[in-house]
């Protein structure tokens, strides 16, 4: 009993630091919707960079909370690749804090929202001062994500769509393929990893692993677009069949990723 005692009394403390980095989250995220508006005194340009760099702070500020609350560690590899600017970023999606960990890397990272947080009275301004791409689900997307990338941005995108499903394999949707094919853009790929898994789709906050959870962020060499878009002999490839290439290779490279996650080793 003297040795499950100790055990209990951190899978407490963590079940508590994890409902306080929630809270904390959500009290910056109003602290960031009073503070951002106000950057509209500001050129369009130098208020887009600045409110990037704001949403890149206070997502490592949380990262840092996180890991003082010891409730998880982390390592990065490849980060320097991430130091230029006008990159397509695709990473899998295992679990919900790799968002805010790969986000808090990047000075000037893109992102895509929801159309209805883009119109959400307390989310527009932040929104608009950090110029996101707004999905509209309207046929100009791929256009605004390709015109984001072009302008210097770091666009980032989880090709699944949402968290990945522990125990099933990973579907990838085309978009970001499309958005890489029809803009003739290398990917960046981030492999993440989460061991043991937490935080995934529908798990409540407060079901804590059995230790802290460790994340792993793996930033690969870029992947070239121009090989996907001939075939052997050189022949063009249609922009549909290079997608379907693009996605199936994605996931061949993010599953070797993602098993471990979903097994929770």
């Amino acid at each position: 009993m003297a040795e499950r005692w100790p055990a209990r009394l951190d899978r407490a403390w963590r079940v508590v630091g994890t409902g306080i980095s929630f809270a904390a989250f959500g009290v910056g995220g109003l602290v960031l919707g009073g503070v951002l508006p106000l950057l509209f005194l500001l050129p369009a340009a130098r208020r887009r960079v600045l409110a990037r760099r704001l949403v890149q702070s206070s997502f490592a500020s949380h990262v840092a909370l996180m890991r003082w609350l010891g409730l998880m560690t982390y390592e990065i590899h490849g980060r320097e690749r991430l130091q230029r600017n006008g990159l397509l970023i695709l990473a899998n999606h295992p679990t919900l804090i790799d968002v805010v960990l790969l986000v808090s890397l990047l000075p000037n990272a893109d992102c895509v929202v929801k159309h209805a947080v883009a119109r959400n009275p307390f989310m527009r301004g932040p929104v608009r001062a950090a110029g996101y791409v707004a999905n509209s689900d309207g046929a100009g997307l791929v256009d605004d994500c390709i015109a984001a990338v072009h302008a210097g941005g770091n666009l980032v995108i989880f090709p699944e769509g949402t968290r990945t499903e522990p125990g099933q394999p990973l579907r990838l949707q085309r978009g970001a393929a499309n958005i890489a094919v029809r803009g003739r853009l290398d990917i960046t790929p981030v492999r993440i990893t989460c061991t043991p898994l937490t935080l995934t789709k529908g798990q409540k906050w407060y079901r804590v692993p059995s230790r802290r959870f460790h994340v792993q962020l793996e930033v690969g060499e870029d992947l070239p677009i121009a090989p996907f878009l001939t075939g052997a002999d050189d022949t063009p490839r249609g922009d549909a069949l290079a997608a379907r290439r693009v996605t199936d290779h994605l996931a061949h490279y993010f599953d070797f990723a993602g098993e471990p996650s979903r097994a929770g080793t």
